[in-house]
């Protein structure tokens, strides 16, 4: 905890790296034809869910900065961050994930939480709408988590490993 950051943006920065933390359990030891590989009946795959997500942690962060009263959801950029190109490797797209994090502690390690950020509004939300922005990086825990949860899915049948197995060995549990 930095000398500027209240216990509550602490608590929420823990929250949120606990839950990439289990979205990038999901990736470990894949290759980049792993994280492109379609695994359900879902489009989504591991390396377009982590450019999602950090796509839209520094999206939501970007907002806060900003603080756009006439911003307008662009829903054209949101769909293209759920997938991977062919010149995208999964190295680079958990670089950027890892820049995207670094630089949201930074500014939340400062951040006033009572902030009150404009939307931007789009068809599901016509109505500009005003959130603080702790309830901001609620959303993008809960984003995470939602995604983390879609990444253990696909990752499960794929090969079989999930989070709940990985998380047990990696504290030293055996399994048979």
């Amino acid at each position: 905890m930095t000398e500027n950051m209240t216990v509550e943006a602490a608590d929420i920065l823990a929250m949120l790296a606990e839950q990439r933390d289990m979205l990038l359990i999901t990736v470990r030891g894949l290759d980049d034809a792993g994280a492109r590989a379609r695994s359900t009946a879902s489009d989504l795959t591991l390396g377009g869910l982590i450019k999602h997500v950090s796509a839209t942690k520094s999206g939501w962060i970007d907002r806060i900065r900003e603080l756009d009263e006439n911003a307008v959801f662009d829903m054209d950029s949101a769909m293209v961050s759920y997938y991977m190109s062919d010149d995208e490797t999964l190295a680079g797209l958990l670089d950027e994930y890892a820049k995207v994090t670094a630089a949201t502690e930074e500014f939340v390690a400062g951040l006033d939480l009572d902030l009150q950020v404009p939307l931007p509004t789009a068809p599901w939300a016509p109505e500009r709408e005003w959130w603080s922005a702790r309830k901001v990086l609620l959303h993008i825990i809960r984003e995470t988590a939602h995604h983390s949860g879609h990444a253990d899915i696909i990752r499960e049948s794929l090969d079989g490993a999930n989070t709940t197995m990985q998380r047990g060995a990696d504290a030293g549990m055996t399994f048979d």
